[in-house]
C-alpha cells in the first residue's frame, strides 16, 4: 500500500469529509474542508519503473472526484448562502499549489422529479452557477467545465428523491 494512501485514510479521524468522499458519500456543505478537498481531487502520482508490466483489460482508474451537497433554491440554479460559503472553501482548494495546474468538470445532478429534459436543463444551469461562482473566487473559467447530468447518475437509487441525488460533483480532468 502506498504511503500517501495510508496517510489519506489516517486523516479520517481528523477530516471526516475525506472518508465520506472515499466511501462514495456526499460531503454536506457544513463539512466541506479545504484540505480534504485537495486530497480528494489530487491525482495519484504515476510511478515509473524500468520493468515492463502487461495488464489486459484493466479498467482505467476513475478520475479523482468529490461529491458535494451544494444547495440551491427550489427548482432553480440560485445558490443558497450556505452554498456560497462552501464554494469559497472549494475555491481556496482549487487555488492550492497541488490543484492549481488542473482542470475540473463541475457536474450538476438532479433527482428524478420533473421531466428528463427539464432535469437536464436544471442540472446544467446548476453546474454553470457553481462554475460562475468559482470564477468570483479567482478560479480561471478555462479550468472549469460545467456538465449537466440530469437524473442519469443517482447516488441513492433506493430513495430517488434523497438529497444526495441533488448534488454537484467536482472531477479532476485527466486531459
Amino acid at each position: 500500500m502506498k504511503i500517501h494512501r495510508i496517510a489519506g485514510w489516517a486523516l479520517c479521524a481528523l477530516v471526516p469529509a475525506l472518508c465520506l468522499a472515499q466511501s462514495g458519500k456526499v460531503v454536506h456543505e457544513k463539512d466541506v474542508n479545504e484540505a480534504a478537498l485537495v486530497n480528494m481531487l489530487t491525482l495519484e502520482p504515476q510511478l515509473r519503473t524500468r520493468s515492463i508490466r502487461v495488464t489486459r483489460d484493466a479498467p482505467p482508474a476513475p478520475p479523482p472526484s468529490a461529491s458535494l451537497l451544494i444547495t440551491f433554491e427550489t427548482n432553480s440554479a440560485q445558490l443558497t448562502p450556505q452554498a456560497r460559503k462552501s464554494l469559497e472553501v472549494v475555491g481556496r482548494a482549487l487555488r492550492s499549489d497541488r490543484l492549481s495546474e488542473f482542470r475540473f468538470a463541475i457536474e450538476g445532478h438532479a433527482d428524478p422529479r420533473g421531466t428528463e429534459a427539464g432535469n437536464l436543463r436544471l442540472s446544467q444551469a446548476r453546474a454553470e452557477s457553481v462554475a460562475a461562482y468559482l470564477t468570483t473566487q479567482q478560479i480561471d473559467r478555462e479550468r472549469l467545465k460545467p456538465v449537466g447530468k440530469g437524473h442519469a447518475e443517482l447516488m441513492n437509487t433506493t430513495e430517488p428523491t434523497a438529497p444526495e441525488n441533488r448534488r454537484v460533483t467536482i472531477k479532476t480532468l485527466l486531459d
